[in-house]
């Protein structure tokens, strides 16, 4: 930890306040010159499943239509993108709908940042999800490891204290963590008392899902991102940052993303207490990406070599498919990120997913 003095005079002058992750990090990456409202988008900076190949946006159309048969093809269905960048995972899946299917469906992005020039004039661009009244799928590829969270660490007494941190990045600990935070590490990421152990807090996070599960009346939410479950989180959390392709230290000047994995099995809990006990929604699923995927037709199978000398273009094409698809499956890449899917309404997640294996919560 880099540490550092209250009331430290920045190269400008300006007095530089100390305050907790989750205030400095909303400020860098959503504030008026934040990280995600800068016209490059988030393409310039990190490589997303979205954008490694469009097999990732035709398994999630997939998937749409699968959730659509098991609502019973309603007369209207809805895809909402959230943290949707450009748009680029949302046209993807329009583009990969057969048409009966596009011509019901309703398609909303929901991004902080400006609506970008030529995108699908079908697409609804909004700041905040909608407020209900979704049927269908609600789609969150890296965006609950963007939502800011506090960092708490134990100090040479065994206390858990909140970090502290100034725009120029320096840390210090600050007051005990406490009430509804300090529950929330008890119960997911308990902290024994050796002084440098940190963990991210995920209570924003989890009340982020919940909002965001509310705007479904009936169909699936999916969240895919870094995630970790409790028996198995990291002894020193996972901030950090990612600039130009490169992941770098967290410094909340705007100047970088912020993230951190996720505590899927947390949200998915936060979900389930809410709706307890108006309603009993079926089991939330923990999946990694590559068996999901597999499941929704991605393969990375690599085609026939015959194919070479009786259409060489299409072998050409159908190798590089194969290329993209096994950046999508790949362990110790993308292929870790886990999938939750979290049902609402009569809607059983796991038949969604035929002959995957259970994601071993730890």
């Amino acid at each position: 930890m880099r540490r550092g003095t209250t009331g430290v005079r920045g190269a400008s002058g300006a007095q530089q306040n100390w305050r907790g992750w989750r205030e400095a990090t909303h400020d860098a990456l959503y504030g008026p010159a934040g990280f995600y409202r800068a016209s490059e988008g988030p393409a310039g900076h990190f490589r997303t499943s979205v954008h490694a190949s469009p097999q990732f946006a035709g398994a999630v159309a997939r998937l749409l239509c699968r959730v659509d048969e098991a609502l019973g093809r309603p007369a209207s269905l809805d895809f909402v993108d959230m943290a949707a960048g450009r748009g680029e995972l949302v046209a993807g899946v329009l583009a990969a709908l057969p048409a009966g299917v596009a011509a019901r469906t309703r398609a909303y992005a929901v991004e902080v940042a400006g609506r970008p020039e030529g995108l699908d004039h079908r697409i609804e661009w909004l700041a905040e999800p909608p407020g209900g009244g979704v049927t269908g799928l609600l789609f969150a590829n890296e965006w609950l490891d963007n939502v800011p969270v506090d960092v708490a660490e134990v100090d040479s007494a065994g206390v858990a204290r909140r970090v502290l941190v100034r725009d120029d990045g320096d840390e210090r600990l600050g007051e005990p963590v406490d009430g509804a935070e300090a529950e929330w590490l008890a119960r997911w990421w308990p902290l024994p008392g050796e002084e440098g152990l940190r963990a991210e807090i995920g209570l924003p996070r989890d009340a982020a899902w919940v909002s965001a599960v509310s705007a479904l009346d009936a169909g699936l939410a999916v969240a895919a991102d870094y995630a970790h479950t409790v028996g198995a989180r990291p002894p020193f959390g996972t901030l950090t940052g990612f600039r130009e392709g490169r992941e770098t230290a967290p410094v909340p000047d705007g100047s970088c993303d912020i993230t951190a994995h996720v505590a899927l099995d947390a949200c998915a809990a936060a979900h389930a207490a809410r709706c307890a006990p108006e309603c009993t929604p079926p089991g939330a699923l923990l999946r990694l990406q590559r068996d999901a995927l597999r499941a929704l037709g991605v393969t990375g199978a690599r085609p026939p070599l015959a194919l070479a000398s009786t259409d060489p273009a299409a072998y050409v094409r159908a190798l590089a498919g194969a290329s993209e698809a096994a950046e999508l499956l790949a362990p110790g890449g993308l292929g870790d990120f886990v999938w939750l899917l979290q049902p609402v309404g009569p809607l059983d997640a796991a038949a969604l997913l035929v002959d995957v294996p259970d994601h071993e919560e730890e």
